[in-house]
């Protein structure tokens, strides 16, 4: 039995690989910089996890792999080399993870967390996301079978490494262009040899480098054909979103908004390629949602408030036109928004975007830039965001169901939602 140990085993993606191998039969430990929900999480189900990072974590395990946040003088890597033990980077450790088996792999800026999640409410197998799926309450759910559903990463070309039997990908958008040196022939050329290495192609034919793949083999998704006679419904409070699929018929799923349609369609045609019709339409519906996108975390009368991931304006967009409809549906008032910048450099390249992407919000308040450990930028957010008379705060406070600013103001009413990949969720959720 061969011994592994996570450098950095906190975070969501390493978690999720961790707890994979474990219940693959490895002997698993890690360590990370501070204990969290996560790490303790790991502990009660009998990873060994080592708070802060210390050399004497490192004994003789036969692989170490490291989180993309980990530097070389780590001084559990740098005993870990000294030792002679192989290290691995968590992108050059998928081959050996996924080798060999059935990987439904799904790519791309937008939706693939959502995707992955209702692709594995159908199809039997392993799955590994990067969130936690309300539906299974964990990252990484385990079933003894050679299919693993598989959230793909193209931040740093790891998806191209993730062994794809389906490759899906809900768009193409340019993101994370730092690591690939603001080079578009080289981020879109990545997306090539991803979907090359699949033997089975789902795509959605209208991103604008997608549809220009005409001559690849591919099951194709065009959304404003394909997908009609959309609507949202609340069963027992829960919304869903009701749609025709091609020829298929109907289908119903947990959440809101054409984004989610379009998400639940190619998981859909990925599997109808392993199980038949009408399990698909069934199964579908044990699907819950994913924690951190539209999360209603508290409903009320005359308010509810949601936690949402959204980072990039196409995604806060998209979720700010689910907001509308949810509050017409509750018929709230009021929309309020608490964004949480993320990334000093994605904040810079996008900012005419996210400028954009809040129409339709009555309130904007926004937090400090949560830098993911950049450098400072300075960002005239007063002046780039005058058209919504924005309120700067520095923190917010989880009140019972409530949210209290550090200006001493109750937001208590409405519609209140929180954008941001930082520490947000976890002060919208007082933990």
């Amino acid at each position: 039995m061969k011994s592994i140990h996570f450098v950095g085993i906190g975070g969501i993606g390493l978690s999720a690989l961790s707890r994979y191998l474990k219940k693959e039969g490895y002997s698993v430990s890690g360590s990370d910089m501070k204990a969290t929900k996560i790490t303790k999480k790991l502990e009660l189900e009998g990873i060994e996890v080592c708070v802060p990072h210390c050399a004497s974590s490192i004994k003789d395990q036969d692989i170490v792999i490291y989180s993309a946040a980990v530097k070389d003088d780590n001084i559990e890597l740098v005993e870990a080399r000294k030792r002679g033990i192989v290290t691995l980077s968590r992108k050059d450790a998928l081959p050996f993870i996924l080798k060999g088996k059935r990987v439904f792999s799904v790519a791309g800026a937008h939706g693939k967390s959502t995707t992955s999640a209702i692709l594995a409410s159908m199809v039997d197998g392993s799955v590994i996301i990067g969130a936690e799926s309300k539906q299974y309450d964990t990252n990484m759910f385990y079933r003894q079978s050679n299919n693993i559903i598989f959230e793909a990463d193209e931040s740093d070309s790891s998806f191209l490494n993730s062994n794809p039997y389906i490759a899906i990908v809900t768009n193409a958008e340019p993101e994370h262009m730092e690591y690939y040196n603001y080079d578009y022939e080289k981020f879109y050329n990545a997306y090539r040899t991803f979907l090359k290495s699949a033997t089975i192609r789902v795509i959605n034919a209208e991103d604008e480098f997608l549809a220009t793949l005409s001559d690849m083999d591919a099951i194709r998704l065009y959304p404003s054909r394909d997908i009609t006679e959309l609507k949202t419904v609340l069963r027992n409070g829960e919304p869903f979103t009701s749609f025709v699929l091609k020829d298929l018929g109907r289908f119903e799923v947990w959440g809101i908004g054409k984004h989610i349609a379009l998400d639940a369609s190619l998981a859909i045609l990925a599997s109808i390629n392993e199980i038949d019709l009408e399990s698909t339409r069934e199964k579908i519906k044990n699907y819950r949602g994913i924690k951190k996108r539209f999360d209603i975390l508290t409903k009320k009368d005359d308010y509810a408030l949601v936690d949402d991931y959204g980072h990039h304006p196409t995604e806060i967009k998209a979720t700010i036109d689910s907001a509308k409809v949810y509050a017409n549906l509750l018929n709230l008032e009021k929309i309020t928004a608490i964004w949480q910048p993320h990334k000093y450099s994605r904040t810079v390249d996008n900012l005419q975007g996210f400028v954009e992407c809040f129409k339709g919000v009555d309130e904007l308040i926004i937090m400090p830039v949560w830098s993911a450990g950049e450098e400072k930028i300075d960002i005239d957010f007063k002046h780039e965001f005058k058209r919504y008379n924005p309120e700067f705060i520095g923190s917010v406070k989880r009140v019972g169901d409530f949210i209290d600013l550090d200006n001493s103001k109750k937001l208590n009413s409405g519609l209140v939602i929180g954008f941001g990949a930082g520490d947000i969720t976890y002060q919208l959720r007082g933990a």
